[in-house]
């Protein structure tokens, strides 16, 4: 696994550490004005998303591995609807923000 702080892009450094910290103002703030998401193939409302997915739910990731200069990632995310499954996360990160991500089972 890899920690948090040693995710390579400082952006989805910032997301990923936020998403995990259960910190929904960090999480926004690491998100650019306009910011959009995809789960499984489907844009989705990312605030409603978020607060479904993650905030309500103690949404956590592990990271397994990174690649794209730390853009892409695989881990493992587990949330109490759910539960733990193995997934893919891309980002896509302009002026040191998150513009968009999207995720799916890996």
């Amino acid at each position: 696994m890899i920690p948090d702080d040693q995710l390579s892009d400082p952006a989805v450094r910032t997301l990923v550490s936020a998403l995990n910290a259960g910190d929904r103002t960090a999480f926004h703030e690491s998100l650019a004005p306009g910011a959009t998401m995809s789960d499984d193939g489907t844009d989705r409302d990312l605030t409603q998303w978020a607060d479904r997915e993650v905030f309500t739910v103690n949404g956590h990731m592990e990271v397994e591995s990174e690649s794209d200069d730390g853009r892409a990632l695989v881990a493992r995310y587990r949330n109490d609807t759910w539960g733990e499954m193995r997934t893919k996360w891309y980002f896509t990160v302009d002026g040191g923000k998150v513009t968009r991500f999207e995720t799916g089972q890996a």
